[in-house]
């Protein structure tokens, strides 16, 4: 049976989980909630890339992405621009985006993904 690992583990949620090959990272938002959308979304992503580092992999092996928009009529442009510039050439993971209550009103986006373990 494959093992399952679990890090930054609270009583609601563990950030990353582990089970064999495939990393799967719990919605990941904004230090700075104050900020817009496209900052907010820098933010975040760089605390995935953070996280992808430390379970062993990396944006170039996201399998699949979700991204919550507070307000997608507004902010789905310039989330995408941040977005384009950070997944790697020719790696862009299966995506969907899609418009949600945020936990706090603050927040713009959220973004989880699963990701395989880097092997080579």
């Amino acid at each position: 049976m494959t093992e399952i690992s679990r890090l930054h583990t609270s009583p609601r949620a563990s950030m990353i989980v582990r089970h064999g090959d495939v990393i799967y990272l719990s919605g990941q938002v904004a230090q700075d909630a104050d900020a817009d959308v496209q900052e907010q979304t820098r933010s975040t992503l760089s605390r995935v890339e953070e996280l992808l580092s430390e379970a062993g992999s990396s944006p170039s092996h996201i399998l699949s992405a979700t991204i919550y928009l507070r307000d997608i009529a507004n902010d789905f442009a310039p989330m995408n621009e941040v977005w384009n510039a950070w997944v790697p050439d020719g790696q862009a993971p299966a995506r969907a985006c899609v418009q949600a209550h945020m936990a706090r009103s603050a927040l713009l986006v959220e973004i989880s993904v699963i990701a395989a373990v880097i092997t080579d």
